[in-house]
């Protein structure tokens, strides 16, 4: 493979080539076609960091010549040499992956110095300060990232040199400040880096700081290929379901430099407001700084904005940079910018991440700006993203004080305890309580703990820091930059400036990530009631989608609230939850009866309640369907816990008392124990066995919809029979439900159909579909136990168990819960298929969690459901993801014409 292009100039390639050259060496080869300021430099591929992991960490064959080759045209190019005494040539070395992972891989600026080349610095730029402070940021990122040094012990040193210098901020440290800061740092890798890990950098038992540039830049660009596969990349790749098999890029760009004075700068930017979509131009800029400045909150950034009254020309010059970029990506634009006395440098342009809330607001805009058409729009909205808008808010009517307030980085609301570590978050979210991750600023190596918190909260960094970009992305309320907050996270305190307020791990408190104010103690949450934007993308969505989107719902607050949501009706309304709480005596009755007069008055409560549950439910979806499964789980599961009836029987046993009726219900208890309750007497083996249960059921059905019909509704309902496996169970539970439907109709002077199909939840139910197909109006698959079923998992027992371990060596691409598996999409399809083939006229709809999966979604539009059925809060996203579907189809057709 030695004639494989690995290397590419940024003048070779354009913004099509993301897959070879990572999102960032793409769009810096695309700027660079369209004749903005970007240094050069040149782009490592994908496919080389593939080729690094293939071939047991090492590089490539050839790799290091073409390497060589394209250093040597970036030196010809600039006039400079890498470690030239004279006039050094340096250069950063990033990571760029083929999607936006921000802040999840390495970065190493202002490689190329060392103890010689510091010298030529010094004599081009005639300004020792700016020479040695490039040096000692050079030490301290290229130790932490490449070397694996803690990066708190350069941090540290730093401090002290300014606690030493009685200074408040790097940039009053002088020269030689900065120069015994070097040796320092020189002394810390020989002490903390093993020579064992590095037998390269070997001098005499310790490692030396490598003064060879050629070996900096080799192993700066192998730290950013092992960075694909550091902790935070994986987990944020899981997070966002990226592949891990794809790599990242590396590019080598010539440094240009923002802290060479007041007429310097850096910054990070978008060109529309990530946070809310308002059409302005949004971020940070420090003058006299590197922007690994800006991104880790060492120092207190000003707005964008203000930008063109501090460095005007340059000023001038970005905003029209901005409306170049977006005009040609027709997207908002996340842009990174150095300005080096004076002159405007572009380092980087992605499509930037935004919040839903922003996402929708942008998406609407460009439609009205004819930038993009109401098709775009739809695509360009990820399902998952809608969440975000449906996360609770702080109640307007809630009375609290703020305690302080910090930058509203990312929208929503969130209550928990403080916690002070990303470990600590993730244990005790674990453990079932919710918790805020409080941090001076986060880091990459947080992501796990940003995942489990609720919100995050920080002292430090701006509405572009790594907390605010990765809280954005995820949907997660964050609030950034709340300088009152003193936080001591070794004592695990934080004490408020101004207060004699502290607090400590476990107290509760409040982060409303729209306005930036913290409240101590918890303030009550509600939900939000989307509108606007959101209103219209999902009109837009409708109006592309084919297949339908119900709601799963089993009490007429659930079936409202769907109703809101968009659901056009309800695929499954769960009987069984009906008689919880103050009913399950009932129930318990009814099982328990010893004689048939006893259950007969049993049933008759039970039909009484059922019946008030179902007119309240067809009431609140009057005139759409309504979806009905009769009982389903194991009757023992609504008496009482053997194990602790056997204790509470013994303890009073021991004081004398006599417990004989308890000890027969205890036996009569024991005597309806299954070895597998999932796989025996449940669903429609129960209708069977008790028909006069499901007899009770199909009655309060049929007397509520009679009841609503005389008062003048339309009310839909359709009667599911679960857990069928073979034809001849479907069509004994249908015939005597439609003998009571009969009846009851008779009775009360009605007329209507109530359709009635069965759940497709057994392997063998869909393999032989075209013979149950013939006893049902609608099969529904119930994709939860289909999925058990087919793969023999039991879905409470596996995810604490195997299941991590069958995700981390990718024996399960994903978790089969969340998205459809394959194989069960195989049965799903020749269920479908089967069931057609006997009738035509057959309704088909998926009513298990996948329903409200986006990717799913677009399984099952594939297959060619006629609905899907999901949560009230899934529904939204269900109708956005079945949009996509169909005009990805329509997309596909155009191509292929």
């Amino acid at each position: 493979m030695a004639d494989v292009k690995r290397v590419y100039d940024f003048n070779e390639g354009d913004a099509s080539m993301k897959y070879v050259l990572g999102g960032k060496g793409a769009n810096l080869a695309e700027m660079t076609r369209l004749g903005l300021p970007v240094p050069p430099g040149f782009t490592i591929t994908c496919q080389a960091c593939v080729e690094y992991y293939e071939s047991g960490s090492r590089f490539p064959e050839g790799l290091d010549a073409e390497i060589d080759a394209h250093v040597a045209t970036l030196e010809e190019t600039m006039g400079k040499r890498l470690g030239d005494d004279a006039d050094p040539l340096l250069v950063s070395v990033r990571s760029g992956a083929p999607f936006s992972m921000p802040g999840m891989m390495d970065t190493i600026l202002n490689l190329g110095l060392n103890d010689t080349s510091v010298q030529g610095l010094i004599k081009q730029t005639d300004n020792p300060r700016f020479a040695w402070d490039s040096y000692r940021r050079f030490i301290q990122m290229f130790s932490k990232v490449v070397l694996g040094a803690e990066g708190d012990l350069f941090e540290n040193a730093l401090v002290a040199m300014k606690q030493q210098r009685g200074v408040r901020n790097d940039t009053e440290l002088s020269a030689e400040d900065l120069e015994r800061l070097v040796g320092q740092y020189k002394e810390l890798v020989a002490e903390h880096v093993s020579p064992e890990e590095f037998p390269e950098l070997a001098d005499g038992g310790t490692v030396a700081f490598p003064q060879d540039v050629a070996v900096q830049l080799r192993l700066a660009i192998e730290a950013v290929f092992k960075s694909w596969m550091n902790k935070r990349a994986i987990d944020y790749r899981r997070l966002y379901k990226l592949q891990d098999d794809l790599g990242t890029a590396v590019n080598v760009q010539t440094m240009v430099f923002g802290n060479k004075g007041d007429t310097s700068g850096t910054g990070v930017a978008f060109t529309r407001n990530p946070a809310d979509g308002t059409n302005e131009y949004y971020g940070d800029f420090l003058t006299n700084a590197q922007g690994e400045d800006v991104v880790a909150g060492i120092r207190n950034t000003q707005p964008i904005a203000e930008l063109p009254q501090v460095l005007p020309e340059a000023g001038e010059e970005l905003w029209g940079v901005f409306e170049t970029l977006e005009k040609h990506y027709r997207d908002m634009c996340d842009i990174e910018f150095t300005i080096e006395q004076g002159k405007l440098w572009m380092l980087q342009t992605r499509i930037g991440k935004r919040t839903a809330r922003a996402a929708l607001k942008i998406a609407v805009d460009m439609v009205d700006e004819d930038l993009i058409t109401r098709e775009e729009a739809v695509m360009r909205i990820d399902p998952d993203q809608l969440d975000q808008l449906l996360h609770p808010q702080f109640d307007a009517d809630a009375s609290y004080d703020v305690l302080t307030k910090g930058l509203n980085a990312s929208p929503g609301a969130a209550v928990g305890e403080v916690v002070f570590t990303a470990d600590d978050a993730e244990r005790l979210t674990e453990e079932g309580r919710k918790v805020i991750l409080v941090r001076w600023e986060t880091t990459p190596d947080d992501l796990h703990g940003m995942i489990a918190a609720q919100g995050i909260l920080t002292s430090h960094g701006g509405k572009t820091s790594h907390a605010a970009v990765v809280a954005r992305g995820m949907g997660k309320p964050a609030v950034c930059g709340a300088e009152a907050l003193k936080i001591d996270a070794a004592n695990k305190v934080v004490r408020v400036a101004g207060t004699d307020i502290e607090l400590r791990e476990g107290d509760m408190l409040s982060i409303d990530g729209t306005t930036g104010n913290v409240v101590l103690g918890a303030v009550e949450l509600i939900e939000p009631t989307p509108s606007g934007e959101f209103a219209t993308i999902l009109e837009w969505a409708d109006e592309f989608r084919t297949m339908g989107v119900r709601a799963n719902a089993d009490t007429p607050d659930d079936a409202e609230r769907g109703r809101e949501l968009g659901a056009a009706g309800i695929g499954l309304c769960r009987t069984e939850h009906m008689f919880l709480g103050d009913r399950k005596s009932i129930v318990q009755d009814m099982i328990l009866a010893e004689d048939d007069a006893t259950r007969e008055r049993a049933l008759d409560k039970l039909l009484e309640v059922q019946r008030e549950d179902f007119v309240g439910i067809f009431k609140a979806m009057d005139g759409l369907p309504v979806t009905v499964r009769l009982l389903d789980p194991p009757l023992h599961e609504f008496l009482d816990d053997p194990r602790e009836l056997e204790i509470e029987i013994v303890k009073a046993e021991a004081e004398g008392r006599d417990m004989a009726e308890k000890r027969a219900l205890l036996a009569q208890i024991d005597s309806m124990k299954e070895a597998n309750p999932m796989l025996g007497l449940r669903g429609c083996r129960l209708g069977i066995m008790f028909p006069e249960i499901y007899g009770m059921q199909v009655r309060a059905i049929t007397e509520a919809a009679c009841q609503l019909k005389k008062e003048g509704a339309d009310p839909r309902p359709e009667i599911m029979i679960p857990l069928v496996s073979v034809v001849a169970e479907l069509e004994t539970l249908r015939a005597e439900s439609e003998q009571i439907v009969a009846d009851v109709q008779a009775e009360e002077g009605c007329d209507f159909e109530i359709p009635i199909g069965t759940m497709i939840e057994l392997p063998r139910a869909a393999v032989t579909a075209d013979e149950v197909a013939g006893a049902a109006d609608f099969f529904s698959f119930g994709t939860n136990d289909l999925t058990q079923t087919t793969f023999g998992f039991s879905r409470d027992d596996i995810e604490g168990k195997f299941l991590p371990r069958y995700l981390s060596r990718k024996i399960l691409p994903r978790n089969p819960f969340e998205t459809v598996d394959a194989g069960v999409a195989k049965l799903v399809e020749m269920g479908c298929t089967l069931g057609r083939q006997t009738n035509p006229k057959l309704k088909l709809g998926v009513c298990g969690e996948h329903g409200g999966d986006p990717e799913s979604v677009k399984v099952f539009y594939g297959i060619g459901l006629d609905y899907v059925s999901c949560s009230p809060f899934r529904v939204p996203l269900a109708r956005l993801a079945a949009a996509q579907a169909a005009l990805a189809e329509t997309a596909q057709g155009s191509d292929n014409r």
